[in-house]
Formats: structure tokens, C-alpha cells, sequence
């Protein structure tokens, strides 16, 4: 028996219904992070809409995806796992593919509203079917290759199919989507099994447990010391999803990939280009290449310490764009960035673990992903804000000066776009990049950079004030 514990646990002692859940997560994490690799562009240069009406929309539906999963969970455990994941799989290709036939922006929005429902149902499901079919001897391997399927899915739909759908035609990419998720309702309805439950544990009412859900939900945020953690955490996230938002508009607008076309293309002899949607794929392929590595060198870090260094790293990193627009510049800031979050953020739920009640424990820390919603909230449309504010206005007031000083009769309207600004001004002889010398890119990042600064001095003062002292009740 002992024997058999110690056995290190290999791919074959994982049943056919985990192997079909790492293949659901695969496809569904890559045909969400398919579309958020190009969405933010597509929205505004596709369909027209205003660069704050997106970041309404992202703010919206990237924190369903955090705060749905623990009603959907629960739902889950009374439903059934494999009814849970047929409506979610429902909702998902529904969603998707309401999105790439709409352009109207609330139609979009209700399309985006329902693909965020399907995704905040789905993602408590997987992970629970793995709980269920591992034990304490392939657990770790279990969910390790988990985690790996979901950069995977990250890494390869960007890298390799959103390009060629996209020179298609950029809906394509969001049909896709659809496919990729509602063809998974087939090998739900045929394949997937409910996987044997927890008997031990008495079954309580759906109603009793939603109550107690939302029971638990208000005395985790009376406990203001708790919130105000998460909250402060939460500023380092608003950097991280800039990577959905302004850094794609900024990478479509200022940054010149020819050389690393050329790099690329001159080993290879592809005909290679980078654009946005490969942003995404710098941070999902940093993770896949170090993740195991980093985890290595900080597992037996205090807690605190770790967070702060990945997040100076991360701040580093968006500080790093405010240097240049060369492409080299770029991927390197990405890079450091994705370095940083993957030192940080495991550390994250440790730190919970030494600042939450010692008979509520598991609880709070089961409301550590309040971290998404309010990084994700406050990101999408402080980012839209901001870009906004420091590059598309400076540039617009401009052109409006330089066709006034040359007597021009075009009037550009108060809510022009900006790539409808630069048509006119092009039309009267002004360059883009002349225009974009009025663009205050270095500062807008070095503004983000600042609000990870504020993060490592929130935490540190917190850390001083707050959390040290509800450390040393504990002992």
C-alpha cells in the first residue's frame, strides 16, 4: 500500500474523462483568449465603436468569468457536471456566434453578456471533474497539466489560426470560436460522464446553498481588512489586462514589426507577420517556457517578499514600452511583465492563507478571485480612459489646429476617431508620423507603470499596518 502512494503518477493513470475535460478546457480557453487576442481591435476598427464604449463592454464581461464561477459551481454540484456543461457549451458557441453577426454595440454587448455567462459557467466544472478524478498521489499532475492546457490553448489559437482567419475576414475568428466551443456539446452528450461524487457529504437544497453562498459573500466583504488586500492586489491586475485593451491599440497604431518579420521569416522562410493578436502569445508562451522554473525558484519564498519582486518585475516590464516603439523593446517589457505575474501571483493565495480568520480559512481564500473582478472592472475601462485621454485626443486637437492654420474647410466632428482623423488630415498633406509625434505613449505607460508602484506601496503600508498584526493573532 505504501508502495503504492509513493509511485510517482503518470498519463496513464488519468481516466478517459479527465483526458476529454483537459480537451474541453484546450478548446474553450483558446477560443476565448482566440477572440480577446484581436476583440478590442476589432471592435473599434471593424465595427466603429468608441474606444470607452469597448472598455465599457470589456469591464463588463471579463468579470463574469471570476465572480459567476461560485453560483455556477454550486449549481453544477446539484445540476450534474455534464448538464452544466451542455448549457455552458450552449451559451459559449451561442454567444460567440451572436458576436460575429451583430454590429450594433448593445447587440454585441448581449452577445459578449451571454458568451461571459457561458464562460463563467463552464470554467467551475473542469476544474471540479479533475478534483474528482485524482487523488492525493496524481492531484498535482492533474491540475499541473491543467494549467498547462490553458496557456496552450493561449499560445496556439493567436499564434496560428487567428492570423489566417483573420486575413479572411476578421469575423471568421469569433465564428470560429463558436464552432470550437458548441462542437463540444457533442462529445459532452456521448462521451462525458458524471464523475462520481463525494457521497460522504450530505446534499443539501439548491436554495440553502445559494443562501449560504450569498451569506458567506456579505461577511467576507464586512471584513474590510480582507477587501482592502484583494482590492490593493487587484491594482497589479488592472496592468495585466491592458494586454486586451490599450497595449493592442498601441501595438496597432505605433509599433513598427518589421524587424522582427524579417528576423523570423529570414530562419524560418515563412512569410510571417507579427501583429495584435500575437501580443497575447508573448505572455502565454513566457509561462509555458519559465512557469515550472519560476515555481521552483520561489517555492519555499516568504510570501510577501515574492509578490512585490513579480510585481516590480511586471511594473518594470509595462515601464519598458515607455522607452520605444521598436518591436525588440516591446516583446522585452512583455516578456519581463509575464515574468513578474507568474512570480507573483502563486504566491497570492499564501499570503490570504496568513491574513484570514484561522476558522474561516477556507472561505476567504475561496474569494481570493475577487482579485479579477475588480483588476478586470476598473482595468477595461481605466485603460480605455486613459488611451483615450493621452493618445487619440492629443493627436485629434492636432489635426484640428493644422487644419484651421491652413484654412481648411473640414470640421471634424467632437467624437471623430481617430483613424478617421488622420484620413482627413492625410487628405491635406499631413503624415501619420507626424501626427504621432503628439501622442503621449511614453507617458501613458509610464502612468500604468505607476499604478504598479502604488500596488507595492499599498501592500507594503498594508503589510505595516494591517496585516502584521493580523498575522501575529494568529500565533
Amino acid at each position: 500500500m505504501g508502495q503504492e502512494l509513493t509511485k510517482k503518477a503518470g498519463f496513464r493513470d488519468f481516466p478517459l474523462i479527465y483526458w476529454i475535460s483537459i480537451m474541453f478546457e484546450f478548446f474553450e480557453r483558446g477560443s476565448y483568449y482566440g477572440m480577446m487576442s484581436i476583440l478590442s481591435i476589432y471592435l473599434t476598427d471593424q465595427l466603429g465603436f468608441s474606444k470607452e464604449g469597448v472598455g465599457l463592454i470589456k469591464g463588463t464581461i471579463q468579470p463574469l468569468l471570476y465572480i459567476l464561477p461560485i453560483l455556477s459551481g454550486a449549481i453544477a454540484d446539484r445540476l450534474g457536471y455534464r448538464k452544466t456543461l451542455m448549457v455552458a457549451f450552449s451559451l459559449l458557441g451561442l454567444g460567440y456566434f451572436l458576436t460575429s453577426q451583430t454590429t450594433g454595440y448593445f447587440a454585441v454587448f448581449a452577445s459578449l453578456v451571454i458568451m461571459g455567462l457561458g464562460a463563467g459557467t463552464f470554467k467551475p466544472v473542469i476544474s471540479g471533474t479533475i478534483a474528482r478524478v485524482t487523488d492525493e498521489r496524481t492531484n498535482t499532475l492533474g491540475f499541473g497539466i491543467f494549467y498547462w492546457s490553458i496557456n496552450l490553448g493561449a499560445f496556439l489559437f493567436p499564434m496560428f489560426l487567428v492570423p489566417w482567419l483573420k486575413s479572411l475576414n476578421w469575423s471568421y475568428v469569433i465564428i470560429a470560436s463558436a464552432i470550437c466551443t458548441g462542437a463540444m456539446l457533442l462529445p459532452t452528450i456521448f462521451i462525458y460522464k458524471e464523475p462520481v461524487k463525494d457521497l460522504s457529504k450530505e446534499k443539501e437544497p439548491l436554495g440553502k446553498v445559494i443562501k449560504d453562498i450569498f451569506n458567506k459573500i456579505w461577511m467576507v466583504f464586512k471584513d474590510w481588512r480582507f477587501i482592502l488586500f484583494i482590492f490593493i492586489y487587484s491594482w497589479f491586475w488592472i496592468l495585466y489586462f491592458q494586454m486586451f485593451d490599450s497595449v493592442l491599440w498601441y501595438v496597432k497604431a505605433f509599433v513598427d514589426a518589421s524587424q522582427l518579420d524579417n528576423f523570423v521569416n529570414g530562419i524560418t522562410g515563412l512569410n510571417w507577420h507579427f501583429d495584435v493578436e500575437h501580443v497575447t502569445v508573448i505572455n502565454a508562451f513566457t509561462i509555458i517556457l519559465l512557469q515550472l522554473l519560476v515555481s521552483m525558484l520561489v517555492k519555499k519564498a516568504k510570501a510577501l517578499p515574492t509578490m512585490i519582486t513579480g510585481i516590480g518585475m511586471a511594473t518594470l516590464g509595462m515601464g519598458i514600452l515607455a522607452i520605444s516603439s521598436n518591436i525588440w523593446v516591446f516583446i522585452t517589457g512583455i516578456f519581463i511583465f509575464s515574468i513578474g505575474e507568474m512570480t507573483a501571483h502563486p504566491k497570492f493565495l499564501s499570503y490570504l492563507g496568513i491574513i484570514a480568520p484561522p476558522d474561516k480559512k477556507a472561505t476567504y481564500l475561496g474569494f481570493g478571485f475577487l482579485y479579477g473582478v475588480f483588476g478586470s472592472f476598473i482595468g477595461g475601462i481605466i485603460g480605455a480612459f486613459l488611451y483615450v485621454r493621452f493618445i487619440d485626443n492629443p493627436m485629434i486637437a492636432f489635426i484640428k489646429t493644422k487644419l484651421t492654420e491652413a484654412g481648411s474647410q473640414i470640421q471634424l466632428a467632437n467624437n471623430v476617431t481617430i483613424d478617421k482623423a488622420i484620413e482627413v488630415a492625410q487628405s491635406v498633406g499631413l503624415t501619420k508620423a507626424e501626427i504621432s509625434q503628439y501622442a503621449y505613449t511614453s507617458e501613458l505607460w509610464l502612468l500604468f507603470s505607476g499604478i504598479g508602484v502604488m500596488c507595492i506601496v499599498g501592500l507594503l503600508l498594508y503589510q505595516k499596518f494591517i496585516g502584521a498584526r493580523k498575522a501575529s493573532d494568529l500565533s
